[in-house]
Parts: C-alpha cells; structure tokens; sequence
C-alpha cells in the first residue's frame, strides 16, 4: 500500500488535469496553483508534478491505450474523470517503472472510489489490468 502523501500527490495531479481538460486553462499555472500542497513533501511534489507532466505529454498514447483496451467503448462517452484517472495509470505503469503495478492500479481504483461513480472503479480496475497484462507479455 502506498502512502498517504503519495495518494495526496495524485489527487493533485487528477484535479489538475481535470482542470485543464474542462476549461481553457493554461497547463503551466494550473500545474503551480494546484499542484503546490505545502503539506506534501518536496519529493512528493516532484512526483506529483512529473506525473503531470508526463501524463499531458503522452496524453494521446494513453488515450489509444484506453481505446485499444476498452472494447465497445467508445472514448468520449468514458467519463471524464474515469479518463482521467485511466490516463494517470497508464502512463505511471508505462513511464514511470518505480512504481510497482499493483500499487498503480490500487491508487486509480482508489482515485475513481473517492472522485467517480460506484461503477468506475470495476471499470478501470478491468482496463488497469487488461494494460497490466499487454505490458508484461513485451
């Protein structure tokens, strides 16, 4: 399990993203508005402003990663939030290999939990692990 900042830190980067994906907002000062919990660590800081960053980078790979994997779904009717927390773990399980599996689907599935519908979370734990599968078979 991981810890409690480090859950902290990606409630950040979700909220984060979310506000970029909903409104016209620029990603460099959502990123230093929201992402600047001071009761977080500087370590976790760094992590949760990494993972920002390499979420919006490979947003577009992540986003056929889900298309690929979510079959008889069509992207844009995955809610917004679900795409969003299904984006942040692929892309912790693709680039950033710390991070052991397990740990980033438990923290999605507990993302989707506190953020989504009852549903979601048996949603993305489904995607998480049919990506889990993809990567391990390379």
């Amino acid at each position: 399990m991981t810890d409690a900042p480090r859950r902290r830190a990606r409630e950040l980067v979700l909220q984060a993203l979310y506000a970029c994906d909903v409104g016209e907002n620029d990603p460099d000062d959502v990123k230093q508005r929201i992402i600047a919990d001071d009761s977080l660590s500087a370590r976790n800081l760094e992590f949760a402003r990494g993972m920002f960053a390499l979420v919006r980078e490979h947003q577009n790979w992540a986003d056929e990663q889900i298309t690929q994997l979510a079959t008889n779904w069509d992207i844009n009717r995955i809610a917004e939030l679900d795409r969003i927390v299904l984006r942040m773990a692929i892309v912790e399980l693709n680039f950033m290999p710390d991070t052991p599996v397990k740990v980033a689907i438990n923290e999605a599935i507990e993302l989707a939990k506190r953020f989504s519908t009852g549903e979601s979370s048996s949603f993305i734990n489904g995607i998480l692990d049919s990506f889990a599968k993809k990567v391990a078979s390379r």
